[in-house]
C-alpha cells in the first residue's frame, strides 16, 4: 500500500473520480473509498491526507449520507469539497442551512486571509460552483479564507489542519483548481509525488509476492483485451512461469479471435497460455436468458467454474493453485457495487460483481485502483506492444451483452459478422486507435426491407462509437458519413439477416456505452 496516498471519501457526487484523477495527475495515489469506509480501512491506506467529497444531499437531512467523524480528528490533513465543508461545519459545532440565492456554474471568488491553500494563487479566482446550502454558522476555531458574491467559498482551522472549499477544484472550469490541489497535496500533505508507472509496477510485483508466497501459483482469466493482459504480464512478471494464463472461448467472442488471442498472448508477450473451449457451456446456460443483469451473473459464475476446474486439472500436474488473477479496473468496480457511498449499481461487471459469494481461488487484482489510461501506461513502461495496447476496451461478457434479447448460435454468428465489418472499416478509415470502443449491436428488432425486388424481414444492428478518458463517461463519435455509409452497406450486403442499420448518438451519461 503506498505510505503517501490520499484517501478520497465519497458523498456521491459526479465529480468524485475527477478528484482521484487529478490527485494522480500530480503523481500522487489516490484511492476513493465510500463514505462509510471503517477508520481501519481509510487507515490501511496509511494516507498522507483525506479529502471529502462533494454529494447530493444535504447534512441536515434525516438520510444523509453517513461517515466516522473521528477521520477529522486523526491529526491528518484534511479538505472538504462542497457537501464535504457542510459536513465539516456540521459535524464540528457550526450550522448548515439552505442558501438563500443558490450557486451553480460560474463564480468569482475573492482570497481574504493568509492560506497555504491558496499559496501563490491570485486574490481573485474564476471557480465552479454546485450548492444550494450554505455555512451560516461556523465552528470554533475556523476562519473565513474565501468568499463569493454570495457565500464563504473557503475556511480553515491550521491548528486542527482542517480546510474546505465551497466550490470545486477538480473540475476543469476551476481554472486554479490543480495548483490548489497541489498545495494540499504538496504543501500541507506533504507528499512526495513519486507515483510514477515505475512504482506501481515495482510496488505491485512486491506485492504480488508477498502474497503469492515463494511456491504459490496462480492462473489469470485472460481476455486478450488490454487489462487482463496488462495484469497478466505484471504477474508473470512477479511468479514467472508459476503462472498459467487462461483463455475461454464463451462463445460469445469476436469473430476469429480465439486463435488471434492465443497467438498474441503467447508469441508477443510470452505468456504461459493454456486455453480452453466452453462454448457449449457457457451457451446451454444462457439459453432463453434475457435479462441483461441475469446474463452477467451466469457469465461470471460459469467463468469462476471454469477456472476452478482447470485449476483441478492443474493441481493434478503441478500441485495446488490458490489464486485467480483478474484485470479488474476501477470503473468495473464502481459500476458493479456501490463502493462510493450512496451511489448507485449501474450494472454488474462479469469479474466484479457477477462472481460467485464463494470462491475456491483467492482474487489477485492488481490493476483494480486504475484507470483504462493508467494500465496502458503501465503496458508501456513493461515495453508491451502498441498492437496489444491500443485494441479497443471489449466487455468480459463478450457479444452476451451486445445481442439484445436471448442469446443463440444463430444470433452470435449474425453479430460476429457485423461487428466484423464495423471494426475493420473503422481500421480502414485509420480511425481504430483514435476511438476508445466501436462496435456492432444486435437488436431485437424486426422490420421490412426489400432487396433484389423482394421483401424483407430481417434484424436491425446499431452501430456504436464513442470517445472516452476513462469509460465513467463517454461523448458519441460523429463517424464521417462516407465511413457510415460503407459500413451500412456492406453490412445489409453481406450479413444475411440483418436489413437496417443505425447509428447510435447518445453519451454516457444517460446512456451507457454498453446497450446491457
Amino acid at each position: 500500500m503506498e505510505e503517501q496516498s490520499i484517501v478520497i471519501l465519497d458523498f456521491g457526487s459526479q465529480y468524485t473520480q475527477l478528484i482521484a484523477r487529478r490527485i494522480r495527475e500530480l503523481k500522487v495515489f489516490s484511492a476513493v473509498l465510500p463514505c462509510t469506509a471503517s477508520l481501519d480501512e481509510i487507515k490501511g491506506y496509511k494516507p498522507a491526507g483525506i479529502i471529502l467529497s462533494g454529494g447530493p444531499s444535504s447534512v441536515y437531512d434525516e438520510d444523509a449520507p453517513p461517515a466516522d467523524e473521528r477521520v477529522l480528528a486523526l491529526g491528518l490533513p484534511v479538505l472538504g469539497i462542497c457537501y464535504g465543508l457542510h459536513y465539516i461545519t456540521h459535524k464540528l459545532g457550526g450550522k448548515i442551512v439552505p442558501g438563500p440565492k443558490r450557486e451553480y456554474g460560474h463564480a468569482e471568488i475573492t482570497v481574504s486571509g493568509e492560506s497555504r491553500l491558496f499559496r501563490d494563487l491570485p486574490p481573485s479566482m474564476n471557480v465552479w460552483m454546485s450548492h444550494g446550502d450554505e455555512a451560516k454558522t461556523l465552528p470554533p476555531g475556523f476562519t473565513i479564507v474565501a468568499k463569493s458574491p454570495n457565500a464563504l467559498a473557503a475556511i480553515q482551522d491550521e491548528a486542527r489542519r482542517i480546510w474546505a472549499v465551497q466550490f470545486h477544484p477538480e473540475v476543469h472550469h476551476t481554472k486554479q483548481g490543480i495548483n490548489l490541489l497541489r498545495n494540499f497535496v504538496y504543501e500541507i500533505c506533504g507528499a512526495r509525488g513519486d507515483w510514477t508507472p515505475q512504482h506501481f509496477i515495482n510496488e505491485t510485483i512486491r506485492q504480488v509476492r508477498e502474497t503469492v508466497g515463494e511456491k504459490g501459483k496462480a492462473i489469470c482469466a485472460l481476455s486478450g483485451g488490454v487489462d487482463s493482459a496488462v495484469a497478466a504480464t505484471l504477474v508473470d512478471k512477479a511468479i514467472g512461469r508459476r503462472l498459467w494464463c487462461v483463455f475461454v472461448n464463451n462463445g460469445v467472442l469476436r469473430k476469429g479471435e480465439f486463435g488471434k488471442v492465443q497467438q498474441n498472448m503467447s508469441d508477443k508477450l510470452g505468456l504461459n497460455v493454456d486455453t480452453v473451449d466452453a462454448t457449449k457451456l457457457f451457451l446451454d446456460k444462457l439459453a432463453g436468458v434475457t435479462d441483461p443483469e441475469k446474463k452477467r451473473k451466469i457469465i461470471g459464475n460459469t467463468f469462476i467454474d471454469v477456472f476452478d476446474a482447470e485449476a483441478q486439472r492443474l493441481e493434478k500436474e503441478v500441485g495446488s493453485v490458490d489464486y485467480l488473477v483478474q484485470g479488474t479496473l476501477y470503473p468495473d468496480v464502481i459500476e458493479s457495487r456501490s463502493v462510493r457511498g450512496p451511489s448507485q449499481t449501474i450494472k454488474t461487471h462479469h469479474n466484479v460483481g457477477g462472481l460467485p459469494d464463494k470462491m475456491k481461488l483467492k482474487l489477485i487484482e492488481p490493476l483494480k485502483d486504475l484507470f483504462k489510461d493508467e494500465v496502458r501506461s503501465i503496458g508501456r513502461e513493461m515495453g508491451m506492444p502498441e498492437e496489444v495496447l491500443q485494441r479497443q476496451p471489449f466487455p468480459g461478457p463478450g457479444l452476451a451483452v451486445r445481442i439484445l434479447g436471448e442469446v443463440t448460435p444463430d444470433r452470435i454468428a449474425l453479430l460476429q459478422d457485423a461487428d466484423d465489418i464495423v471494426v475493420n472499416e473503422i481500421r480502414r478509415a485509420g480511425l481504430y486507435t483514435q476511438i476508445w470502443q466501436s462496435f456492432a449491436v444486435l437488436l431485437p428488432v424486426m422490420s421490412v426491407g426489400v432487396m433484389g425486388d423482394q421483401r424483407t424481414y430481417a434484424y436491425t444492428c446499431a452501430i456504436r462509437a464513442v470517445h472516452s478518458e476513462d469509460g465513467m463517461t463517454a461523448d458519441w463519435v460523429p463517424l464521417p458519413y462516407e465511413v457510415l455509409k460503407k459500413i451500412s452497406n456492406r453490412i445489409v450486403n453481406e450479413v444475411r439477416g440483418i436489413n437496417r442499420v443505425v447509428y447510435d448518438i447518445t453519451s454516457k451519461p444517460p446512456g451507457t456505452i454498453e446497450w446491457e
